[in-house]
């Protein structure tokens, strides 16, 4: 087995870390457990682990609790924004803000802005983050229609860009190219074909507005074609889409939310939704970096602001302590139901023997104390050790 090690603020860490005596939610609740992870994997998950080894790192979890790292699967990398003139520009996420967040591994899109930014941008910033040390994949395209490419095909971008997963729609939404139905049924046949070439998982990831359509276009999809719904991503999921979100859930898709840690009725929208899907089928996202226009009856743009990557883990703190759900029956949203739709688990969103190592270690408060990505120690005693180049 190779041996290396990795030099972190002026302390050698080695191969091998071993976390002693640590509540452990897989996220299924393990109780306390011992973890020894070499290199980018977890090699052993047991009580008293003992190794005799030269080059270990002994994190003592007594106390403390683990999570998966999570899976934010709508990410703004490059920065979104624009609706307001180029002031309005989000800047793109750093990777220490992916670490004080949870965020282990993400998937970055475009948003409403595909003239000031671009999918080449888009899959440059999304290497720059895996060479930082998390796991970042992305999606071409933006809100229009047809796509905007990097290669000039969505299948070629699928098939031959290594990070890219799928593609990015927008639909029920002022700001989209009102796609029709054979063109839809057309791109998401492309998209399907691509991942099967490429052995991906194809996603045709939506962006929902609060258009008068909801999913009917979606729906109709599923009627006149022989698509699987696997490859069908909406997003934005509230209120307004509760009924057709109930309706797709129903017919095996998944339906994903926007964290939104300030709001109360977020909360009981997502606890109440709990009891009416499958709860295997629901996700939940940050639309970090970006923006969240506020308009009014007229479509007029009268105020603007982004959202943070450190909304995932606030809003699943509240879920925990505000409303007694218990961390194994809120954590599937950002760890295992996301790894399972994105075809990445159990390799991801996991904590057991031969996945990667993407684990949070956390205070009973639930605080982020330290975090882990492929192995890495990027974080330690609520301190960010791995920060990107211009930080």
């Amino acid at each position: 087995m190779a041996c290396f090690r990795i030099q972190l603020d002026k302390e050698v860490f080695a191969m091998f870390i071993l976390i002693k005596n640590v509540r452990v939610y897989s996220p299924k609740d393990l109780g306390c457990k011992d973890i020894l992870i070499c290199n980018d994997k977890i090699v052993d998950l047991d009580k008293d682990i003992n190794i005799n080894v030269k080059n270990i790192k002994i994190v003592d979890g007594t106390g403390k609790i683990v999570f998966p790292g999570y899976i934010d699967q709508h990410v703004h990398v490059v920065g979104g924004g624009g609706e307001g003139g180029f002031t309005t520009r989000v800047p793109e996420i750093n990777v220490s803000s992916c670490i004080k967040g949870g965020v282990t591994t993400l998937v970055g899109l475009l948003g409403t802005d595909a003239i000031t930014r671009s999918v080449e941008n888009l899959v440059a910033k999304t290497k720059a983050l895996n060479e930082e040390g998390i796991t970042a994949y992305c999606l071409t395209g933006s809100y229009e229609y047809p796509s905007i490419t990097l290669t000039g095909s969505v299948q070629k971008d699928i098939a031959y860009i290594n990070e890219v997963i799928g593609v990015k729609l927008a639909i029920s939404d002022h700001r989209c190219s009102n796609i029709t139905k054979e063109e839809l049924i057309r791109l998401v046949s492309e998209v399907r074909l691509a991942g099967l070439i490429s052995g991906k998982p194809g996603v045709v990831h939506f962006h929902l507005g609060s258009g008068k359509n909801k999913l009917k276009l979606l729906f109709e999809l599923l009627e006149e074609s022989d698509l699987p719904i696997k490859h069908l991503r909406p997003t934005h999921i509230s209120r307004h889409y509760e009924e057709d979100a109930v309706k797709f859930a129903a017919l095996g898709g998944y339906i994903d939310f926007t964290a939104n840690r300030s709001s109360e009725d977020f909360l009981n929208f997502v606890v109440e939704m709990g009891e009416k899907v499958p709860k295997d089928r629901m996700t939940m996202s940050s639309d970090s970096n970006g923006s969240m226009p506020k308009w009014n009856d007229k479509k007029e743009m009268i105020g603007i602001e982004a959202a943070k990557i450190t909304n995932l883990h606030e809003t699943i703190k509240r879920f925990i302590k505000e409303r007694n759900i218990q961390p194994e029956d809120i954590l599937p949203l950002v760890t295992s139901n996301v790894a399972k739709a994105l075809e990445l688990y159990p390799k991801k969103g996991i904590i057991a023997v031969d996945s990667d190592a993407d684990l949070l270690i956390l205070d009973k408060e639930l605080n982020i104390d330290s975090v882990i990505a492929k192995g890495k120690v990027m974080m330690l005693n609520e301190e960010v050790l791995v920060k990107g180049t211009y930080e």
